[in-house]
């Protein structure tokens, strides 16, 4: 798989994350994202991991905006994931409930 099409699949986590926190909370109610840790599963020599989670990462400063949207990060790679996926997130946001 390119860093492309890995960047392509981060997006598409960062928009099931969108929807759990849609169905938890509302994203109206969203008045922060905190921290995105990313996992991406990759060999050895792989060094762009970041890159790929720059997918996941621009999507949700879309959707959130810079004020709200702009979080710290983590890129971090693994051997394997859950059900042979390629990233996986992790999100932790502030809300107003």
């Amino acid at each position: 798989m390119s860093v492309e099409e890995a960047r392509d699949q981060a997006r598409l986590a960062a928009l099931n994350l969108i929807g759990a926190i849609d169905a938890a909370v509302g994203v109206d109610n969203v008045t922060a994202l905190v921290h995105l840790r990313g996992y991406v599963r990759a060999t050895g020599d792989f060094g762009a991991h970041p890159a790929v989670i720059d997918g996941a990462s621009r999507l949700l400063l879309e959707v959130f905006g810079e004020r709200c949207g702009a979080h710290a990060r983590t890129a971090i790679g693994v051997a394997s994931l859950p059900g042979g996926a390629c990233v996986e997130l992790d999100l932790v946001a502030a809300v107003e409930v």
